[in-house]
């Protein structure tokens, strides 16, 4: 059974930092693509950050510069590190894994940008 549990999230300023993490479980987790989505208020979910197997990473052009992506295959986690927050960086973030066709999502961290 697949499981992905994330952390990390909270309240930060703008200009602030903020890293990610999530726990995957039920899996193979080295030979799957990782991704990172959120959710803002009232918006649909988004495609932020993508990890491959082997750490080919690509981002949304919102998140470039700015977020990275990274994955541990030995300890089954993926990260995303977010720097230099911004007002619309606020969300619920959801790590995400597509397995036998069908996508698997975690509870989600919430993360809010304010001053």
């Amino acid at each position: 059974q697949v499981q992905l549990v994330e952390s990390g999230g909270g309240l930060v300023q703008p200009g602030g930092s903020l890293r990610l993490s999530c726990a995957a479980s039920g899996f193979t987790f080295s030979i799957y693509f990782m991704r990172w989505y959120r959710q803002a208020p009232g918006k649909e979910r988004e495609l932020v950050a993508t990890i491959t197997g082997a750490g080919t990473t690509t981002y949304v052009d919102s998140a470039k510069g700015r977020f990275t992506i990274s994955r541990d295959n030995a300890k089954n986690t993926v990260d995303l590190q977010m720097n230099n927050l911004k007002l619309e960086d606020t969300g619920v973030y959801y790590c995400n894994v597509r397995v036998g066709g069908m996508d698997q999502w975690g509870k989600g961290t919430l993360v809010t940008v304010s001053s």
